[in-house]
């Protein structure tokens, strides 16, 4: 699963990466969708690789993200929420669910899949530059990870 975060504007862009910007539901800036890896949405990350950063996300830190960041519409947070009542029973077995493809965000009706994150602590490396170039743009494997943290 990759987790897909947006660090530059899309003010004055060309329409086309405007258009992926909006299908992967990212309108501001430090905000984050969850997308499964496929040619399609590996595709799309490749036209927007100068506005995003992505990654593969592990379980911890997307357990700890849906623990501070998720919310559910009515702005509820979603440790404040049991999940008793869903088919998985807790969060842990939802994120599980979620990162071995047998669950989407869409099994949480209310879950918002958009997650409003905190701009990085310590600052960025710099969103001019790609990541392989020392910046934050880009693919960044499992480096990702590292990153989410610092915008919990």
């Amino acid at each position: 699963m990759y987790a897909v975060i947006m660090l530059r504007s899309n003010v004055g862009v060309k329409k086309p990466i405007k258009d992926t910007l909006e299908l992967l539901r990212l309108h501001k800036i430090n905000h984050c969708v969850f997308l499964d890896e496929n040619e399609y949405n590996k595709g799309m990350l490749q036209k927007v690789k100068d506005f995003v950063a992505w990654g593969e996300v592990d379980k911890e830190t997307l357990m700890t993200i849906m623990e501070e960041r998720g919310r559910l519409i009515g702005n509820i947070r979603l440790k404040d929420v049991s999940l008793e009542d869903t088919s998985f029973g807790s969060l842990d077995l939802f994120v599980e669910a979620l990162l071995s493809g047998k669950a989407n965000f869409n099994d949480i009706p209310t879950l918002k899949p958009v997650f409003r994150l905190h701009p990085p602590r310590k600052g960025h490396k710099g969103i001019k530059k790609s990541f392989k170039a020392g910046g934050e743009l880009g693919y960044h494997g499992d480096k990702i990870n590292d990153l989410l943290l610092k915008m919990r």
